[in-house]
């Protein structure tokens, strides 16, 4: 038994290694093509609304309404407790690390909002998609609702509080609006046709289905795209990019481990929460500093850097999670 157990494990951590390979191929692809002139701005510009407007939204309206039933709705709920828990605790710990990383005026928030959200989309659900197949889909959803409020309230107000635009409130319509976003609505309107037991032809579950599937390859060669344009001679080791690091790939995962000990999940759903939790920094942080006149290419080189790390740091917790 022992023996076969050592089989299964060999085998668990070959894929997700091999799923990791697959992984950085698709980011090279993005790398290469920008390299060769396929993408600009504009281009990147046009990926990232595809897949927030299009492709997400109905990959989140087939993989929900196809994995779930309302029992199986209702009995997972409890599973948004966690990520809600974990990205709190990370954010009010964010506060302790910008002062023992000595974060000058001007950096602080943008650095507390980094340190406590992560990339659940671009990064974090084809990692998950790799690594655990469809079924993680729905769990990867719970984290992005989690991640979302958090980002576009307290990470969005924190990074105004360094830009020389200073209008935005905690909580507004502006706030409202950004938090309902298409691919929120369409987790929501999914939820409520499940609920009522709504199900859709079959022609439209199966386009949603077969546009979804661009979801993951398009969001890995946005993050090549990303790395390319980021100048590796700018990025020096710092104090703050190691306790950046810390806060992404230590503290926030080891706090969802940590809290289903107390909120037993599902070991797929814990694990995903995991995965989800040590992904880089959210690509929005860049675009909404620079939008408020705040260091954007401080955040910029973060998110280059987290990002690189991140396909090192995944193995590890794919083979910590085998063993737990």
């Amino acid at each position: 038994m022992d023996a076969q157990e050592e089989f299964i494990g060999r085998m668990i951590i070959l894929q997700s290694v091999q799923s990791i390979l697959s992984i950085m191929l698709m980011i090279s692809i993005g790398y290469a093509l920008t390299s060769r002139g396929w993408f600009d701005e504009k281009a990147s510009a046009l990926l990232v609304k595809l897949v927030v407007k299009l492709s997400l939204p109905m990959l989140m309206m087939h993989d929900l309404m196809n994995n779930f039933n309302r029992e199986k709705l209702i009995a997972s709920a409890g599973g948004l407790l966690v990520p809600f828990l974990s990205i709190g605790f990370c954010y009010l710990l964010s506060f302790v690390a910008a002062a023992l990383a000595k974060i000058p005026a001007g950096r602080q928030g943008v650095f507390r909002s980094m340190f406590f959200n992560s990339n659940t989309i671009f990064m974090g659900l084809p990692i998950n998609h790799a690594l655990f197949g469809e079924t993680s889909i729905p769990y990867v959803l719970l984290y992005y609702i989690a991640n979302t409020v958090y980002f576009w309230t307290f990470g969005v107000y924190e990074i105004n509080k360094d830009g020389k635009n200073k209008y935005k409130k905690l909580f507004s319509l502006e706030t409202a609006k950004e938090i309902l976003s298409a691919p929120l609505v369409a987790f929501l309107l999914a939820i409520l046709m499940i609920i009522l037991g709504i199900k859709l032809p079959f022609f439209i579950m199966d386009t949603f289905r077969y546009i979804g599937n661009i979801t993951a390859p398009i969001s890995l060669m946005f993050v090549g795209i990303t790395i390319h344009s980021i100048d590796f001679k700018n990025i020096r080791i710092s104090k703050d990019m190691l306790v950046l690091f810390a806060g992404r790939f230590v503290v926030s995962p080891m706090s969802i481990i940590l809290l289903t000990m107390f909120f037993p999940l599902p070991s797929l759903a814990r694990d995903v929460f995991v995965i989800q939790a040590a992904m880089p920094v959210m690509t929005n942080a860049a675009i909404i500093s620079k939008s408020y006149d705040a260091d954007s290419e401080y955040v910029a080189i973060m998110i280059a850097t987290t990002t690189i790390a991140t396909l090192f740091v995944v193995p590890l917790y794919r083979t910590l999670l085998n063993q737990i």
